[in-house]
């Protein structure tokens, strides 16, 4: 073997090495984009009133089919 085969595998490696370490970053920043989220400037936000209004209701039909669905 020659002195340039050792120098060639340890670029090899050294290439190797930082494609394992910027793949997961370019996976996570391409994660960031959720089928299910809300494009920035659409959401709205809720006002004073409908922040603190009673959503839970123990009457309601939802409720007593899931108590019903689970025997409590």
């Amino acid at each position: 073997m020659t002195e340039q085969a050792p120098a060639e595998r340890r670029g090899f490696l050294k290439a190797l090495g930082f494609a394992a370490v910027a793949a997961p970053a370019v996976a996570s920043a391409e994660e960031s984009h959720r089928a299910d989220s809300v494009p920035p400037g659409s959401a709205q936000k809720e006002v004073g009133r409908d922040r603190t209004k009673a959503r839970y209701q123990a009457d309601s039909a939802l409720v007593h089919a899931f108590y019903n669905t689970n025997r409590y």
